[in-house]
């Protein structure tokens, strides 16, 4: 599967959009800045994936970007496309002419890869991951918390004991 790093940046900003959104419209250069992507390349995937009604632009003072639709109605699958990024395993692009211009003997396996793929990243919503994301902040605050209440524990029993 050739899944570039131009999907994975665009799933990555999106999530990021979606994840702080509720404190208004999102700017590019607070999602380079966080995840490391090119603030140019962003405005690059955004310009596709406004154009696709995933996102929309609010300019001004204070503008930014905002989810065009609610989180649980955008799929990643609707990221991928918007994006121009193809989800195919065959050697192909799906021309069936891999082998010598002739359609490959492995040529269904691949397709049929294709669609599993592309099924499933359907089923997958921004909602989800942020789901996903949020439990994992909250599960890290947790074990910090605990961590540090237990290394109190021990703090006290040690001057305690002495």
């Amino acid at each position: 599967m050739r899944l570039t790093t131009k999907g994975r940046f665009a799933v990555t900003a999106m999530l990021d959009l979606a994840l702080r959104e509720a404190g208004g419209p999102v700017t590019l250069a607070g999602i380079s800045e966080r995840q490391g992507i090119s603030l140019s390349y962003l405005e690059q995937l955004f310009g596709k994936l406004r154009r696709a009604q995933l996102v929309d632009s609010v300019r001004g003072p204070g503008g930014g970007y905002t989810l065009a639709k609610v989180s649980a109605d955008i799929s990643v699958a609707d990221i991928i496309v918007a994006v121009d990024e193809p989800v195919d395993a065959t050697q192909c692009g799906g021309r069936e002419n891999c082998h010598d211009n002739h359609r490959c003997m492995t040529h269904d396996l691949w397709t049929n890869l294709n669609t599993t793929i592309f099924d499933y990243l359907s089923q997958v919503t921004l909602a989800g991951l942020i789901d996903q994301q949020r439990t994992k902040e909250t599960n890290v605050l947790q074990d910090k918390r605990e961590a540090g209440a237990h290394r109190r524990a021990c703090a006290e029993s040690v001057t305690g004991a002495a």
